[in-house]
């Protein structure tokens, strides 16, 4: 393990500071409210000012005042409360122990992705992908599938977001300090060739549950300034750069497994970023003496691929010459030639530079979209790489989740425990417990909602106060900020990475008429958004500063919002306290999209176009449909369909349903249509069931064929 940097000798006649540092090195407390408490209550400021990270407020907590609390007997009740949950969890027999371990003896699965989002403390995420990863890694956890992680760890994390005076992007890169994430130094270490040269890479460990998540770090003292940034950001540098990374995710991925001892037996790439896995495997697999067409063979049958972009311009693409020469060793072992790696590789005959997804989808066996309409848009795009017609494209769809856990709030958790005895602490993919609240009190659900409004809309003000303040206004505007919102208006939220595809301006379409919606006096709305764009996404940006100068407007102000550093948890405050979640991409380019599942969890309703995982979903009582579906080349055109449409739903749905009150004084049509938002959707978009899919189409039958 890695030492941490030691306190000061204190008094600790009751053993509880090592419970504390075993605690918060077990990720487990992200999801897991009990086992933040005691981090909260050793210091609340430093919880807040952490980012909410066990290690590092054990890292900056005054000893006196360590000392103090540990000698206090109800602070050791809290850390004895999440120490007998954690060890409670451990001992219950999981869903693969007590149903599947017997048929699939030896299992492991190595699960490959650039980015997690774990927690909010460690910044290694841009934006859905790394959310899917992380959940699919707490749900593998909490089913008991045996399944490993491989990623990166980043020294400046993705880039912090600050939006300055004109509502321009200010992107601020920290340096983050591991002793403060809870990552341990495995003390292995890996020589992975990029190039003609060596990059050694640290092996960190992260326990994700049950589940060890492996990070290479290539920012060590043994490595040239031109290797250590590898693994300084996400996303970021230029095109030589991403290559190189993507060798060192692949290639040092498969590696550091196999100095770990981990014997892995089924293979899941997490996009095409981690491809070049497959081609150190089948390096591997020649240099014991299998020809390359058989190694091909193998790797395709022992190999998942999980597809996410639906954008043709989202997939990596690299010159065959620069390619070559980053790849050349694990190449040349496996058995190619320039000319027949360019030919792998490749999407067009002869033309054109290697693609990370073609690489991708001809090294494996089950490939899937991430959603239904995804599957069908990705058959399209690649069947020219299978060379048959479209319907006969071996690509299916599995449809994203989120790990319910992680992003329900304790109050909404606690509620729906106590209501109709929903239990979340008993993973099972094929687990309904939400067709119980339908049997919801109305008043109560609606005491519920109105807690967790007002919740967001002290989290609002706050926000803006801050920000007010990190820009230099004056007290004046600082109390402005801290006046916005209202706890008893209808409350929408849109909070995603603002690629322009999302469309984060588009109720914007037609000012006057969304301003007469928001500023009805007897109806008020008010809109809250947050998202980033990648440092490179001029586009992106540009929508973040036009919402950015609406949200400052005279007529907008205290109506509409823009929370700055669009994180795992302004994402959960989003979606547990706005009514409505807002979704309005250019259809068909949402792949899966994850935020719409999470408000639900809340008793929040859909308001979407029909894109991603929603047409699955909708069912005409459970939320809106923005536009009919219609997929139109005119994207100005289609702009306007969809915002006519948006605005028609709101005029004459949406607003009047929340506002209006029956005998009982509460919104009995939105109750109801809340209800069955949240009978429906956390029912079948939730990660417990997608990993169960992922289990028993793509690992038990990829497990069976690498042993048989």
């Amino acid at each position: 393990m890695s030492p941490r940097r030691s306190l000061p000798r204190i008094s600790d006649p009751f053993g509880i500071l090592g419970t504390l540092r075993e605690l918060g090195e077990d990720c487990w407390f992200s999801w897991n409210e009990t086992g933040q408490r005691p981090y909260a209550a050793l210091s609340p400021t430093l919880w807040e000012s952490t980012k909410h990270s066990p290690t590092g407020v054990l890292a900056a907590v005054d000893p006196g005042v360590l000392e103090a609390k540990l000698a206090d007997e109800r602070f050791r009740r809290l850390v004895q409360d999440a120490a007998d949950a954690r060890r409670a969890y451990y001992e219950t027999a999981s869903w693969f122990e007590e149903t599947q371990s017997a048929d699939v003896q030896g299992m492991r699965i190595a699960y490959f992705s650039s980015e997690f989002a774990i927690h909010e403390s460690m910044q290694q995420y841009a934006g859905g992908l790394g959310v899917l990863a992380g959940d699919h890694l707490k749900s593998a956890s909490d089913l008991g599938i045996p399944l490993v992680g491989v990623g990166l760890l980043y020294r400046q994390g993705y880039y912090l977001q600050e939006l300055r005076g004109d509502g321009s992007t200010n992107v601020l890169h920290p340096s983050y300090d591991f002793d403060r994430f809870p990552v341990v130094d495995t003390r292995v270490r890996i020589d992975c060739p990029v190039g003609g040269r060596i990059v050694r890479a640290k092996v960190w460990k992260l326990q994700v549950g049950r589940v060890p998540l492996y990070l290479l770090d290539s920012d060590i003292p043994e490595n040239r300034k031109r290797d250590r940034v590898l693994t300084r950001a996400l996303y970021q540098g230029d095109h030589d750069l991403r290559m190189r990374q993507q060798v060192l995710l692949g290639v040092g991925g498969v590696l550091a497994l196999a100095k770990l001892k981990e014997k892995v037996t089924v293979w899941h790439l997490n996009e095409g970023h981690a491809a070049f896995a497959g081609l150190k495997r089948l390096a591997m697999l020649v240099s014991r003496g299998m020809s390359l067409d058989a190694a091909v063979q193998r790797v395709r049958a022992t190999t998942i691929f999980t597809t996410h972009t639906p954008v043709p311009a989202g997939h990596d693409r690299y010159d065959v010459d620069a390619c070559w020469k980053a790849l050349r060793r694990p190449l040349r072992t496996a058995g190619f030639t320039p000319e027949t790696f360019a030919e792998f590789g490749r999407e067009q005959p002869e033309e054109g530079p290697i693609c990370m997804t073609v690489l991708a989808l001809r090294m494996a066996g089950r490939v899937n979209g991430v959603s239904k309409l995804h599957g069908r848009v990705s058959r399209e795009m690649w069947h020219e790489i299978y060379g048959c017609p479209v319907d006969e494209v071996p690509i299916g769809s599995i449809t994203n989740g989120v790990h319910v856990p992680t992003w329900i709030a304790p109050e909404a958790r606690s509620f729906w425990r106590r209501s109709v005895g929903i239990d979340l602490s008993r993973a099972s993919p094929d687990a309904n417990p939400w067709a119980a609240v339908r049997n919801v009190g109305n008043a109560e659900f609606w005491a519920m909602r109105r807690a967790l409004r007002h919740k967001l809309v002290e989290f609002v003000r706050a926000r803006l106060r801050r920000q007010a303040m990190a820009r230099g206004e004056g007290p004046l505007e600082v109390m402005c900020a801290g006046e916005a919102f209202r706890d008893d208006a209808l409350t929408i939220g849109f909070a995603r990475r603002f690629a322009t595809y999302k469309r984060a301006p588009l109720i914007f379409h037609d000012v006057e008429r969304v301003l007469r919606i928001l500023t009805n006096k007897d109806r008020p709305v008010q809109v809250v958004f947050a998202g980033k764009a990648h440092p490179k996404d001029l586009g992106g940006q540009e929508y973040a500063q036009m919402i950015w100068r609406f949200a400052h407007d005279a007529g907008f102000q205290g109506r509409v919002a823009l929370i700055e550093e669009y994180d795992m948890e302004v994402g959960r405050m989003l979606t547990s306290g706005c009514d409505v979640w807002l979704n309005n991409p250019l259809r068909p380019y949402e792949a899966s999209g994850t935020s719409g599942m999470k408000p639900p969890l809340h008793g929040g309703v859909n308001l979407s176009v029909l894109d991603g995982w929603w047409p699955e979903s909708w069912d005409g009582t459970n939320g809106w449909a923005i536009g009919d579906g219609s997929e139109s080349p005119d994207h100005e055109l289609q702009a306007r369909k969809d915002s006519d449409s948006l605005y028609e739903l709101l005029e004459r749905e949406v607003v009047p349903e929340f506002y209006e009150r029956g005998p009982t004084g509460l919104p009995e049509k939105w109750i109801q249509r809340a209800l069955r938002s949240a009978t429906t959707v956390p029912a079948t978009f939730n990660t417990d069931r997608m990993v169960g899919e992922y289990y028993s189409w793509g690992y038990r039958p990829a497990h069976e064929q690498a042993v048989g």
